[in-house]
C-alpha cells in the first residue's frame, strides 16, 4: 500500500489493544504518519476488550479507569465524557463533567486541529440517554477468606480482629513488628517483598495463596518487581494511616491523585465496559482514514540497514501480503516479536526472548437469579452467635478468593461495575470467576460445559451460591494475558538494548515491553513513542523505563516527553 499523500510515511501497529490504538490515535492526531493497525483477533482491545453473552457483558479482568497522568484521563475523557452528577432533568444545564474542567475536543473527532488554547465545552452525557459514556464508579474490593469477607487494602480494626481471632490477630502484629525490626535484606524475591511489608503471618494469611494462582509458581520464584510494580509503596502501615486519613476526611478527592494505587476508592468506568473505549477509539481513527484490519497477524519484520523496511502480514485464510512500512509499533509477546525478525537478532536476545514465559488466562460467565452468600460470625470462636441468612446481592466490584480448596481467584460482579452490562440487572446477578491457567492444562482444555460445571460447584462449595438460581454460563480463554516475572525475566535489558539499536521499532505495552502494566500505563508506553517521532529522539529508554507513577514523570513536567497539561 501507498502512503497517503504529503504524509510522513507509514507506521505499521501490530496489535489493536490499549497500545496499539493509543498509537494509531495519537499519530493521527499529532502527525501526518499514516496508521495500519493489524489485529490478531477478531476483537478490539485486548485483553481490555468487552466481550459478550446473549445480551450480558464481560469484562476480562476488572478494568478500573483510574491514573494519575492528566495525559491519560483527558485522553480517557475526550473519548468516553464522564456522566453527568445532577438529575435527569437538570442534564441541559450541566456543561461540565464532574470538576467543570474543559474537555478538548480532538481533531480526529471533529476534523479540524484545535489547540489546547481553544477548547470546547460539552454537555455531561446521562448514561440513559446515550451511549458513549464514562460512569463514575465507587470501588469495593474484598477479600474472602475462611468465610468470612476482610477490606482490601487490610488494615487491623475491631471487626478484622473478630473474624480473625483475637490471639491470631495478636500473632500477625507480632509477626509484622518482627519484620519491621528485622527486616529480610535480600528483597529480590516475591515472599521476601511481602514479608518485610505485611509480616509472615500476614502474608501466608491473606497473600500467599492468591498469588500462587496467578503464577502457578512459589512466590520465592518470582522476582518482586511485579509485587514493586502492582502494590509499589503500600504497606500495612500505609494502609492503616490511610484509613484513618479517610475516616477524618470530609472530601477526600482532592486527595485522590496521591494515594497508592492499591488504596484508590474511586474510579471511572465505560457504559458497556473497558472495550467499548477501544471500540470508540477505533471508530475514529478508522473515520479519519486510518486503517484497522482484524484477523491479521504480523507474521515477519524485515531490516534493512538496521531499521524495519516492511513486515509480511498473514490473514485467516492463509494468504500473506507484503506491508511497507517507515515506523514499526509493537505490542504483541516480545518472545514472539524476536522469532520473526528478519535477519534474526544475535543469539543471546532469542535466547533470553525464548525464555520469557506468560501466564494464561480463563473467565466463567455466570448468570444467576440472585446470590447466596453465606458468612461466618463476627465473632469468632468466642460467642455463639446466630448464623445470619445467607447475602442475596453483594457491592463488591471484585472479589479475591484467598482460600486453596477452590481454584477460583477471583470473582467479578458485572452489576456492581455497571448495571448496563447486564442484560436483566433488577433480576439477574452476573458474574465472572477468573482462573488462572497455562495453556494445555487440564483448565485450559476442559469443554465449556465441565469448567461451567467447575465454576458453579466452587460458588456453592465457598458458599456463594445456590445450583437453583443458575440460569446461564459461558467459557472465555485469553492467551498470554499476564507476562511473567520470572524464567529469563531478570535478563530482559539484554532485549531491551537489542531493540534500542533499531530507531524506527517502538515496544510498546503490556506484552510488548513483558511488563505486567495497568492500562493507563501501556497507553502510557504509546503516547512516549509517539513523542519520541515528533521530537525525532531514537533513544527509547524512557519506554523501557516508563511507569506510570515514577516519580520521575511527575517531578519532572515539562521534560520534552512529559505529559503536555
Amino acid at each position: 500500500m501507498k502512503s497517503e499523500k504529503n504524509t510522513r510515511g507509514v507506521a505499521v501497529i501490530a496489535g489493536a489493544g490499549p497500545a496499539g490504538l493509543t498509537a494509531a490515535y495519537e499519530l493521527k492526531k499529532r502527525t501526518n504518519i499514516h496508521p495500519i493497525v493489524y489485529e490478531k483477533s477478531d476483537s478490539l482491545g485486548g485483553i481490555s476488550q468487552t466481550a459478550q453473552y446473549k445480551g450480558n457483558h464481560i469484562d476480562l479482568g476488572g478494568h478500573r479507569f483510574y491514573t494519575k497522568s492528566q495525559r491519560v484521563e483527558d485522553w480517557w475523557f475526550s473519548i468516553l465524557p464522564v456522566q453527568t452528577q445532577e438529575n435527569l432533568e437538570h442534564i441541559e444545564e450541566q456543561w461540565s463533567a464532574i470538576d467543570d474542567r474543559d474537555r478538548l475536543v480532538d481533531d480526529v473527532v471533529v476534523g479540524i486541529k484545535i489547540d489546547s488554547a481553544h477548547k470546547i465545552h460539552k454537555p455531561a452525557p446521562h448514561p440513559d440517554l446515550t451511549d458513549e459514556v464514562m460512569l463514575s464508579r465507587n470501588r469495593l474490593s474484598r477479600i474472602f477468606h475462611n468465610n468470612h469477607f476482610f477490606p482490601y487494602p487490610l488494615s487491623i480494626s475491631p471487626k478484622v480482629v473478630s473474624r480473625l481471632g483475637f490471639f491470631n490477630s495478636i500473632w500477625i502484629f507480632m509477626s509484622y513488628l518482627y519484620a519491621h525490626i528485622f527486616p529480610k535484606s535480600n528483597e529480590e524475591n516475591l515472599d521476601a517483598f511481602f514479608v518485610n511489608r505485611f509480616g509472615k503471618r500476614l502474608y501466608e494469611t491473606f497473600f500467599k495463596d492468591y498469588t500462587e494462582k496467578v503464577w502457578g509458581v512459589p512466590c520465592s520464584k518470582i522476582k518482586a518487581d511485579w509485587g514493586a510494580q502492582r502494590i509499589k509503596g503500600l504497606s500495612l502501615r500505609k494502609a492503616l494511616v490511610q484509613a484513618t486519613k479517610d475516616m477524618l476526611s470530609i472530601d477526600g478527592r482532592d486527595q485522590e491523585k496521591k494515594r497508592e494505587v492499591s488504596l484508590i476508592n474511586h474510579f471511572y468506568y465505560p457504559k458497556y465496559g473497558p472495550g467499548q473505549m477501544w471500540e470508540v477509539a477505533a471508530k475514529r481513527i478508522s473515520g479519519s482514514s486510518g486503517e484497522i484490519h482484524k484477523k491479521q497477524n504480523v507474521s515477519q519484520v524485515y531490516l534493512e540497514d538496521n531499521k524495519v523496511s516492511s513486515v509480511s502480514v498473514l490473514d485467516s485464510n492463509g494468504i500473506e501480503t507484503s506491508q511497507p512500512c517507515d515506523y514499526f509499533f509493537s505490542s504483541m509477546p516480545l518472545r514472539e516479536l524476536v522469532s520473526i525478525i528478519s535477519p534474526a537478532p544475535p543469539e543471546n536476545v532469542r535466547k533470553v526472548a525464548e525464555g520469557l514465559v506468560y501466564r494464561d488466562f480463563m473467565t466463567v460467565g455466570l448468570l444467576l437469579k440472585k446470590l447466596h452468600v453465606k458468612v461466618g460470625s463476627d465473632m469468632g470462636n468466642y460467642f455463639i452467635k446466630k448464623p445470619s441468612p445467607p447475602l442475596t446481592t453483594l457491592p463488591d466490584n471484585w472479589i479475591y478468593i484467598q482460600d486453596s480448596v477452590v481454584k477460583v481467584g477471583r470473582v467479578q460482579v458485572f452489576n456492581n461495575w455497571s448495571p448496563y452490562m447486564v442484560a436483566d440487572p433488577k433480576n439477574t446477578v452476573w458474574l465472572g470467576l477468573e482462573y488462572f491457567v497455562n495453556t494445555g492444562d487440564d483448565l485450559w482444555n476442559m469443554k465449556d460445559e465441565d469448567m461451567i460445571e467447575l465454576g458453579l460447584s466452587e460458588l456453592v462449595k465457598i458458599g456463594f451460591a445456590d445450583r437453583a438460581d443458575y440460569l446461564d454460563g459461558c467459557v472465555l480463554r485469553v492467551p498470554k494475558a499476564y507476562p511473567a516475572y520470572f524464567g529469563t525475566y531478570r535478563q530482559l535489558s539484554t532485549v531491551y538494548d537489542y531493540f534500542n539499536t533499531i530507531p524506527n521499532l517502538f515496544l510498546i505495552g503490556r506484552n510488548g515491553l513483558h511488563r505486567y502494566n495497568n492500562q493507563d500505563h501501556s497507553m502510557m508506553t504509546a503516547m512516549l513513542a509517539v513523542d519520541l517521532i515528533e521530537s525525532n529522539k531514537t533513544d527509547k529508554k524512557i519506554i523501557f523505563e516508563c511507569n506510570i507513577d515514577s516519580e520521575y514523570q511527575e517531578e519532572n513536567p515539562r521534560s520534552p516527553t512529559a505529559p503536555r497539561i
